[in-house]
């Protein structure tokens, strides 16, 4: 480290020939000449370490196989097709070639800085700020794929200030790493995480489990996602994590046990979905735990959608190609949007180890994914065929390598050329047009690397497949992401097809574009979304009550209350209908209610319409026998204008019925109560004077009897009209505060809009009757005695019958009338105005209809004047 800062030293060729040589070789690399050196650490290949004991000088010895990771290989060849792409086009560099130096990290620290120091010096030497022989004019490195190996890459290039174009997620940076730059060529985490919750909604998913690798980035994956979910209404059905190896054989027991663990929880819980965060080779090590799991876990293994993040990839090694993939059927995964590139296949097909030569990756990767072997392999004897370098990449199955490009083989095409036009940018402003001198081209001025920083940072261009590549103030990439489907066959081949697209930048109900129709999901479910849910929905008709304990995606279902409906699934509360509407039986729709009146043409309207005409034709008969017996004895007893009065007023009565029946109008609302009690009056009252008028008959006719000076006609007006016009003040003053008008009423009756006549005033109502009652009680308190008296065409007795029977239907009237709703409580009111009428005509008038009818010898002076003995 201490070289790395001292002043640059170089060696003079013409002076000496250098010698230095690499102390610990490194042999997966590829390198291409050129003006300007675009470095890469990437992950193609895997070696499990053992313990490092710092006995042995460290060398490539010291590794067991390398494990490659085949489909990551593509990533190689975007960059090399990339380089290639620029270098043929010489409006974006003109007299200016790329070239490239490619490493790999091993995913392992160690051989991260080895390679970077590797990028940092001359050419197979590991001594930066040391240049003999071949300038290596590093102007940019891209890498690398996983956060750490970013952050290692970093910590070097800082010092340099060289830019890094990272096409993995952002490391978590500790205090102790503060002040490193990155140029990210894929969307800002945060992004990603909102298209995840943008997913889960769209599919009404509420009840995951989350996966995530046991190491930083997995911790701040999750520990963003979970308010996040909260905010969404998304619950966590579990949190597990991959268990990691660090090194060979160490606690390889342990990390099966968890894994196991994890296999169970997985098929035991109602979760459904499984957010799953991971790198490159997470899917390779979830492979290798499902398979160890399988052969334990008896029970039959259930399906589930495992939502990958985009810096996953369905990735396996040469002996995982036989094992069963099936778990991962139906798979959603987020990629970086790609396009296809114009001749990215036809180079892809081109590539063969028999004329790449200075690859130092294809012969492992070719012998891993073609499952043979080179005469010259290092490897020994690990496959019985042999390789003829003529097999076809696009033979092989998708999760082995893809012939279409991947998120990341895109980042990686896109970073370059970001470099690319970058350098473009730098010498169109030193140079407006191409200089020669004597005929000869100059060579370029060497560029320093920290010269693009601020270039990258507002470069913008559409690249060849005509995407948009730009950065946003934070260095990071402004793009979608893609929703691709994994589609395993049962030998073991995989098809990734794209069925989606998300903006994570829109609102999360216009962010999510799916072809819902091509997804093909687990066999599980028998190709219908599946349900990822706590419990089953709340249907319509029911809201949900949390659980005690449980989360908030847990719940009951409780019937809505009377009066309340709900019409979609899950709601939490039940609504009231409108006014004018009221639920259904299942509490799942409001109906619209049927207006409801007492009408002539229903039943009971026509009945007591009937019944008041009938009784109002034979009041007028037994008015019309009246006028024609007017002169005889049994009329003229007891007043005989009384008795016309009362006749009179008890046909109002009944026709004052019609009144309650019909359509509530303002002119009927008006009338109905106050005819009622005014004509009511004139009636109790004329019952009341005839009362008082046959006592005092009786009275006047003793010797010497004071009460001859009242016995007369005045009288019997006076009360009438005294009583009569108390009842019309009461009726006027209603009329003048508060008076009756039409109103619908819509909470009485749940099915019903009543239309009714509003009293305005519920106290002027009752006073109304309570003055009737009144006069009724009088009428009847002074009969009562009078019952007996020696009068062969008394009154009193049949008087005090008659006002039992209205005060009895009164009495019963009042909570008759409270306890019913609609237009009833005006049938109630009808039928007691006609029951109470026809009490008073039948009780004081039938008997008198009876002598003069069938007993006329009965109505004669010697009949009156009969005494009892």
């Amino acid at each position: 480290m201490l070289q790395m800062l001292l002043p640059l030293t170089l060696c003079k060729t013409h002076i000496a020939k250098c010698t230095i040589s690499d102390p610990v070789p490194i042999f997966h690399k590829y390198y291409q000449e050129g003006d300007a050196i675009i470095g890469s650490i990437g992950f193609h290949i895997y070696v499990p370490s053992e313990m490092i004991s710092f006995k042995d000088q460290p060398n490539f010895t010291s590794y067991s196989i390398p494990f490659v990771l085949t489909k990551n290989y593509q990533h190689i060849l975007a960059l090399v097709f990339a380089v290639t792409e620029i270098n043929g086009n010489h409006q974006i560099l003109p007299n200016i070639t790329l070239g490239f130096n490619i490493y790999d990290s091993y995913y392992n620290a160690r051989q991260t800085y080895h390679a970077t120091m590797e990028l940092l010096s001359t050419k197979n030497t590991s001594i930066p700020n040391y240049r003999c022989d071949s300038y290596n004019n590093l102007i940019a490195v891209v890498g690398g794929l996983e956060p750490e190996i970013s952050l290692h890459i970093a910590t070097m290039l800082s010092i340099y200030n060289i830019p890094q174009l990272s096409y993995g997620p952002t490391p978590v940076m500790h205090h102790t790493k503060t002040g490193l730059s990155f140029y990210q060529m894929v969307p800002n985490e945060a992004h990603q995480y909102m298209g995840i919750i943008q997913l889960l909604l769209h599919f009404k998913w509420t009840w995951v489990g989350i996966i995530a690798v046991d190491d930083d980035n997995g911790e701040r994956f999750v520990r963003t996602l979970i308010p996040e979910f909260s905010l969404n209404s998304i619950c966590i059905a579990f949190i597990e994590k991959i268990p990691q190896v660090t090194y060979l054989y160490l606690h390889i027991a342990d990390v099966l046990i968890k894994g196991y663990n994890i296999y169970k929880i997985i098929m035991t819980s109602r979760a459904n979905v499984l957010v799953c965060f991971g790198d490159t080779e997470s899917i390779a090590k979830l492979r290798c735990l499902v398979y160890v799991s399988n052969m334990a876990y008896l029970t039959e293994a259930k399906g589930n959608v495992w939502i990958m993040t985009a810096q996953m990839d369905f990735t396996s090694y040469f002996f995982q190609r036989t094992w069963d993939q099936q778990v991962f059927h139906g798979a959603l995964s987020l990629t970086i949007h790609t396009n296809e590139l114009l001749g990215f296949q036809q180079f892809l097909q081109s590539r063969s180890p028999i004329w790449t030569k200075d690859d130092g990756f294809i012969q492992d990767f070719w012998e891993q994914a073609f499952l043979c072997q080179f005469s010259d392999s290092m490897l020994g004897k690990k496959f019985d065929e042999n390789c003829t370098g003529e097999e076809k990449l696009d033979n092989l199955p998708g999760d082995v390598f893809e012939m279409s490009m991947t998120g990341h083989s895109y980042s990686i095409y896109n970073a370059v050329f970001a470099v690319a036009h970058a350098l473009h940018d730098r010498y169109a402003s030193l140079y407006k047009h191409r200089r020669k001198i004597n005929g000869k081209r100059h060579k370029p001025l060497k560029q320093q690397p920290w010269q693009l920083h601020h270039l990258l940072k507002g470069v913008s261009f559409n690249n060849s497949a005509g995407d948009k590549v730009s950065f946003d103030e934070n260095g990071e990439l402004v793009t979608e992401f893609d929703v691709i489907n994994c589609v395993t066959f049962p030998n073991q081949s995989v098809i990734q097809s794209k069925v989606g697209r998300l903006d994570p930048q829109a609102p999360l109900d216009q962010g999510v574009i799916m072809n819902k129709g091509a997804i093909v999901w687990h066999n599980w479910f028998n190709q219908v979304q599946p349900l990822s849910l706590c419990n089953d929905n709340c249907h319509p008709g029911n809201s949900k009550r949390g659980k005690e304990g449980k989360p908030f995606c847990c719940y009951d279902c409780i019937p809505c209350p009377e009066g309340k409906i709900s019409d979609k699934n899950d709601m939490s509360d039940c609504l009231a209908c409108p006014d004018e509407q009221y639920p259904n039986k299942n509490k799942n729709a409001c109906i619209p209610k049927v207006v409801s009146f007492l009408s002539y043409e229903e039943p009971l309207g026509i009945g007591l319409a009937v019944s008041a005409l009938s009784f109002s034709l034979t009041t007028l008969l037994i008015l019309g026998l009246f006028t024609k017996h007017h002169n005889t004895p049994i009329v003229k007893a007891n007043n005989r204008s009384l008795t016309y009065t009362l006749l009179i007023s008890l046909l109002l009565c009944f026709l004052c019925a019609l009144l309650f029946i019909g359509r509530p109008k303002m002119v009927t609302c008006v009338l109905r109560q106050t005819a009622f009690g005014i004509i009511f009056s004139v009636a109790v009252s004329s019952v009341l004077a005839k009362t008082i008028t046959v006592v005092l008959a009786f009275l006047a006719t003793k010797p010497g009897s004071s009460m001859r000076k009242w016995v007369g006609k005045s009288l019997a007006t006076s009360i009438v009209l005294s009583c009569t016009l108390i009842q019309a003040g009461i009726c006027v003053t209603w009329l003048v505060t508060s008076p009756p008008f039409p109103d619908a009423d819509m909470q009485s009756v749940a099915e019903e809009i009543t239309l009714e006549c509003n009293e305005g005033s519920t106290t002027m109502f009752y006073c109304v009757l309570g003055y009737m009652g009144l006069l009724a009680i009088a009428s009847f308190t002074v009969a009562f005695p009078a019952r007996k008296l020696p009068d062969s065409f008394n009154e009193a007795k049949f008087i005090a019958f008659s006002m039992l029977v209205f005060c009895s239907v009164w009495v019963s009237f009042v909570p008759t009338y409270l306890s019913t709703k609609g237009k009833y409580m005006v049938a109630v009111e009808t039928f007691s105005i006609l029951a109470s009428s026809a009490g008073l005509l039948g009780c004081i008038f039938l008997p008198k209809c009876y002598i003069i009818v069938l007993k006329p010898e009965l109505n004669n002076r010697e009949q009156l004047i009969r005494r009892k003995h």
